[in-house]
């Protein structure tokens, strides 16, 4: 909104600053962060009384869980409220991508919070059928791919390599709701934790800043030898409030959790995440760089497979956040080991744009 305003005073004096997608970056992050900071409390007070006992813990997983009684769940609301309204004061309204990656947010973070209502209200922690999820998720990463694809070419890049994509052709849309949704549910089971999603979520959002920004940039993208995808500059400014609205979250996240993001934040941030892959043309990256969350889902694929063939288990318990708890790690020592990870791979990641 602001930059319309900014275009329609032709960028004159202060307004200068908002023709530059760096400014506006640094203040979608802000201004994202003082919402969140702001509406936070009264939020989680709200939550707390409408929602009564809060989240169902899991009777089967760990037992220092059951302190977490009565915490409220939704706090990805605050997340996306704070998202929302940012991204639309700071980001360019005529930008298509802005819009699908919005859209993909918002839709996840809708399925998100029927799933977290029926188990506040049914107290329990099933929550809406699977399959009826996953139909929910395809439907909205089907449309979202449809009109970031129907901007861009139809190539898979693969990193590392300068020039080389493998041409999906009209597999492409369905590679990219593959991405999207898989991407949402692999942050929706790496929410185990206070405080485990929320930081690989701002790391790797800090990251696709950087991509989105180069890969917007006809300069930066030739000299590097990443595909170009015009408009997509605008993304930074989505990672930015994710950021913002991330950090914001984990200052009520953190442990002690006064509040949990649920289904609500995770399947929004992780769909988003999905989304600006697929729009940057960055999708096996998201691999690396989110490499903390396809470790988590992969941990679930495996047990549940080895389980079912052998009636035997891999791992004490899956998500393998569990894993490790169950042999005696704290939950602190969890969380900031697995940020450390998070870090790493979020540098290997950077160094795929050079290591041509």
């Amino acid at each position: 909104m602001l930059y319309l305003i900014a275009e329609w005073l032709n960028f004159e004096g202060i307004f200068n600053l908002i023709r530059y997608q760096t400014f506006r970056s640094g203040a979608t992050l802000m201004t994202a962060l003082v919402i969140g900071l702001i509406i936070g409390p009264r939020f989680i007070n709200m939550l707390r009384v409408r929602q009564g006992k809060g989240q169902p813990i899991r009777e089967d997983g760990p037992q220092t869980h059951l302190a977490k009684v009565g915490t409220p769940t939704m706090g990805g609301l605050m997340i996306l409220i704070s998202l929302t309204f940012s991204m639309i004061m700071w980001m360019d309204l005529r930008n298509p991508f802005v819009w699908a990656c919005l859209a993909v947010t918002v839709g996840f973070g809708l399925i998100g919070f029927l799933d977290d209502y029926d188990k506040v209200t049914k107290a329990s922690h099933k929550g809406v059928s699977g399959k009826v999820r996953l139909l929910m998720e395809f439907a909205v990463a089907g449309v979202a791919s449809y009109l970031i694809v129907s901007q861009i070419n139809t190539n898979l890049y693969v990193p590392f390599v300068s020039d080389v994509s493998i041409p999906l052709g009209p597999f492409y849309y369905v590679f990219a709701a593959v991405v999207i949704v898989g991407a949402g549910n692999a942050v929706n089971l790496t929410d185990g934790l206070d405080g485990l999603a929320t930081m690989p979520v701002i790391i790797a959002s800090g990251t696709f800043a950087i991509i989105a920004y180069l890969v917007g940039r006809v300069d930066y993208s030739a000299y590097l030898g990443i595909p170009h995808v015009p408009g997509a500059g605008e993304l930074a400014i989505l990672c930015a409030a994710i950021m913002g609205a991330g950090l914001a979250f984990l200052w009520f996240n953190a442990p002690p959790a006064a509040v949990f993001m649920g289904d609500t934040g995770s399947l929004a941030l992780g769909g988003a995440l999905g989304a600006i892959a697929v729009a940057s043309h960055h999708e096996i990256v998201l691999a690396i760089v989110g490499g903390l969350f396809v470790m988590e889902a992969l941990s679930v694929i495996i047990q549940v497979f080895w389980f079912k063939r052998t009636g035997k288990r891999i791992f004490r318990m899956a998500p393998i956040h569990h894993h490790f708890e169950q042999k005696g790690w704290a939950e602190s020592t969890v969380v900031i080991r697995f940020w450390i990870v998070s870090i790493v791979l979020a540098l290997m990641g950077l160094a795929t744009l050079k290591l041509r």
